[in-house]
């Protein structure tokens, strides 16, 4: 099963058809005067985000630029795993495998492509399972190791002896775990470390200020914004029948995490979920790390960095070292936020590239 097949995104016509209609037919939920967002996503925000979808994004055009890069899908471990591959053309090039979170994609990554293989990285983009062409996931239990485990496979079987791991959001929680279960992983470079008190009070009781800030940013996070998280890791399938029959109504889920970006990658991202009918399978990841029966002990011990945004989740750098023994760069960034390849590509590909050529 360990076949390689080449992949091209043709999204039927009756699909962006129905989907007209679908967006056409929208049933707008009320909403309170003057409450803004106190409430979660606005009013105002999702008929933009709506208006654009369907007078301006051209999904072809998408399809074009995804279509321009080689694709390819494998199966692994019974999954059907989609992922972009585009090599440089260096004689000797350092390989990157580049993860994506929720509600992201693939499309994070497509801004860096040009960069890092100019400076002589191959690239290889997967979708996570269960999200766009590796979904829906048809069984339980993928959580992060066992998705480390998939790309470490996936590694392998495309030759690379020697490679870098790239992520962001929950990238940034499968890479460490890769570097952690293949020794081929020369480095791993992630733009959040989720490492959290461990419960001991002691842990807390000399905090610097900046980490005192970071903490009351976190502790702002979850209690503002958490929802997300407790559904989602509690009962996604309760949620997943809307998400599946209203594209107006996963913009407004899935855009909860995007509100400040541009129209373009905000519904790009939500339009790959809904053409591939995976809104449902990639909230389960959720519920599939929360389920996990594997919890790794001791440090990870390869060489990390971190590249964080100051708008974004702050790393607090004690906790991170102690589940990350050997981290060999810390930098934080005054860039916009979360999707860092995105929104700050530059910063990104320059830290990435610093990372890996010190590691030469």
């Amino acid at each position: 099963m360990s076949t390689i097949q080449p992949f091209r995104v043709d999204v039927p016509q009756a699909d962006l058809d129905d989907l007209q209609d679908r967006l056409a037919r929208t049933r707008w939920t009320d909403e309170l005067p003057g409450s803004g967002d106190e409430y979660g996503v606005t009013l105002d925000q999702v008929r933009a985000w709506v208006e654009h979808w369907r007078a301006t994004f051209d999904w072809r055009a998408l399809e074009a630029r995804l279509n321009a890069y080689p694709q390819f899908t494998t199966e692994i471990d019974g999954q059907n795993i989609h992922f972009l591959h585009v090599r440089s053309g260096a004689t000797d090039p350092v390989a990157l495998i580049l993860t994506h979170g929720w509600p992201g994609s693939v499309l994070e990554y497509l801004d860096v492509i040009e960069p890092l293989t100019a400076a002589g990285y191959d690239l290889v983009i997967p979708s996570m399972p269960g999200f766009g062409f590796s979904g829906p996931t048809t069984d339980r239990g993928w959580d992060v190791p066992r998705t480390a485990r998939a790309w470490k496979e996936l590694m392998a079987r495309l030759g690379y002896d020697r490679y870098g791991a790239v992520g962001n959001d929950v990238g940034s929680m499968i890479s460490p775990e890769l570097g952690r279960i293949d020794p081929h992983v020369i480095g791993v470079h992630v733009t959040q470390l989720f490492s959290f008190p461990s419960g001991d009070p002691a842990e807390l009781a000399d905090l610097a200020e900046d980490e005192q800030a970071a903490m009351a940013k976190l502790q702002w996070f979850w209690e503002s914004m958490g929802a997300f998280n407790v559904l989602q890791s509690q009962q996604p399938q309760t949620l997943a029948h809307a998400l599946a029959d209203s594209p107006t109504g996963l913009l407004g889920w899935n855009g909860q995490l995007m509100v400040g970006l541009d129209d373009e990658f905000v519904v790009g991202n939500v339009a790959l979920s809904w053409f591939t009918r995976t809104s449902g399978s990639s909230i389960r990841f959720y519920k599939e790390m929360t389920d996990s029966t594997e919890h790794p002990t001791g440090p990870t011990t390869t060489p990390t960095a971190l590249a964080g945004s100051t708008n974004d989740f702050l790393s607090v750098r004690r906790f991170a070292h102690r589940d990350h023994a050997n981290i060999v760069r810390w930098n934080v960034y005054d860039t916009p936020g979360h999707y860092a390849a995105h929104e700050a590509t530059d910063v990104l590909v320059e830290d990435v590239d610093a990372f890996f050529r010190s590691l030469a």
